[in-house]
């Protein structure tokens, strides 16, 4: 069952960052930080009244012409940016908070992205809009809060004048939000392997659905759009039942703006999510962006497994090096998942596409795998003769012993006598001896410290 998802819409300097990150605050003791991930992260999970759900920050608006000169609050230019994002969050999630500045007042650029917004209340083909909140932020006093009533203006309802760096009435307006969520149905038992496909609009989503599905000739059916808006298609490989989740669909609507593809990693989000396996689609003639970064990053945020895929190969100009030199930049620039196989296909061609399902399974079968605690123990015990573990303030690490308590993915339970005491370069040191032992290919592993106990 997948997670609402709240996105935050406006003009810069309005403080969605800074709402954002109160929501996160509210899980950072139980949210991974992954060292290694030097990402911004626009993505996070909240809790609010035992109810979980993602926040994206469509911040990132460049309010600059060309990079020089400042863009007035009025701007056409400007103006059409926001337009776009809020365009993506209309499409994309399930509510709406359209952000303004309270210190500032309203302004130009308030009632278009408004007037969007409003407009997308109305059904649309049957389907309900998601709602819209109007968020008036920085009403740290009695004044700005009588001023509030302004942005009535916009016609979006009542106005929740809140202080996101204070957390002044937030409280409230979480109350309204997650009763606002739409009903989550139970999904269907399904046990057939699901692989998402997902990368940047172009990159050639499509061309390998049609390709991957053409080869395998074994639909079985497809399954039209839901509220994810996406189109899931059945197939099999051999007798293993496979479910494809394809995000290619962001034009679908319409002609979209150049504008609107930096936050369309909404809908990437949404099928990591459901997938167990995803094959991230590299523009090969483009190269990794900051966008491709992203969406790996919510990959392992997710722990998912991933293959990562350079498509349109055919069009490199190559020389012996070629393949070599960019898996080189590849890892380099997705140092934090060192483990994905990486395939430089061509959807156009079929080039190595015959590859790519069988991949993807191989992958699937190391995500399910398990070691024996015997196993386990034997190599963590060599890791340690090679690297004894660290010591801090005079005290040594000790690691007791280890279990793997699940897979899906793999993850390990290691007693010691203080986890303070482990440092996740050990951990990572840990890992990697793992892998080198048993592969866990293209699969994030998890180690997790605890303390032993006398029970224990």
């Amino acid at each position: 069952m997948s997670k609402p998802i709240v996105a935050l819409v406006g003009r810069p300097n309005v403080g969605k960052s800074t709402f954002f990150n109160r929501l996160a605050g509210e899980r950072l003791a139980i949210v991974d930080d992954v060292p290694g991930t030097t990402r911004d992260r626009i993505f996070t999970d909240a809790e609010w009244n035992g109810v979980t759900f993602s926040v994206v920050d469509t911040g990132g608006i460049d309010p600059t012409h060309g990079g020089k000169t400042p863009l007035s609050i009025g701007s056409a230019e400007f103006i059409k940016e926001i337009r776009a994002q809020a365009a993506v969050a209309i499409r994309d999630s399930d509510v709406v908070l359209l952000m303004c500045d309270g210190e500032i007042g309203l302004t130009a650029a308030d009632k278009e992205v408004a007037d969007l917004l409003r407009k997308s209340q109305h059904m649309v083909d049957g389907t309900p809009r998601p709602p819209v909140f109007l968020v008036v932020n920085k009403c740290d006093n009695e004044q700005r809060r009588n001023q509030a009533p302004e942005f009535y203006e916009l016609g979006l309802g009542d106005p929740y004048p809140i202080s996101a760096i204070h957390g002044v009435s937030t409280g409230d307006l979480l109350d309204d939000i997650v009763t606002a969520f739409p009903a989550q149905e139970e999904e269907a038992p399904d046990d057939s392997v699901k692989i998402a496909i997902v990368g940047k609009p172009n990159a050639g989503k499509s061309s390998l659905l049609n390709r991957l599905v053409g080869a395998e000739r074994a639909i079985v059916s497809p399954i039209a759009g839901t509220t994810r808006d996406a189109v899931d298609t059945k197939l099999s490989v051999g007798d293993i039942p496979l479910t494809l989740i394809d995000t290619a669909g962001i034009r679908r609507r319409g002609k979209i703006e150049p504008g609107v593809e930096k936050y369309s990693v909404l809908r990437s989000f949404k099928a990591i999510e459901r997938a167990d396996v995803v094959l991230l689609l590299i523009d090969a003639e483009v190269g990794i962006s900051l966008q491709d970064a992203h969406i790996a990053g919510y990959i392992l945020d997710e722990w998912k497994s991933c293959v990562v895929l350079v498509n349109k190969w055919d069009a490199i100009v190559k020389d012996n090096y070629t393949m070599e030199e960019y898996t080189s930049v590849l890892r380099q620039q997705l140092n934090f998942m060192d483990y994905v196989p990486i395939l430089f296909i061509s959807a156009k061609t079929g080039q190595r596409v015959d590859q790519v399902l069988p991949l993807a399974l191989r992958v699937q079968e190391e995500r399910l795998a398990r070691l024996t605690t015997s196993k386990l123990n034997i190599l963590l015990q060599k890791a340690q003769d090679i690297h004894p573990a660290p010591s801090h303030a005079g005290r040594q690490l000790k690691i007791y012993y280890a279990t793997q308590v699940r897979s899906d993915p793999p993850t390990f339970l290691l007693f010691v006598n203080d986890p303070a005491l482990i440092h996740f370069s050990y951990l990572r040191f840990l890992e990697n001896r793992i892998r080198e032992e048993y592969g866990f290919v293209g699969t994030p592993i998890r180690l997790v410290a605890r303390p032993r106990r006398e029970e224990d």
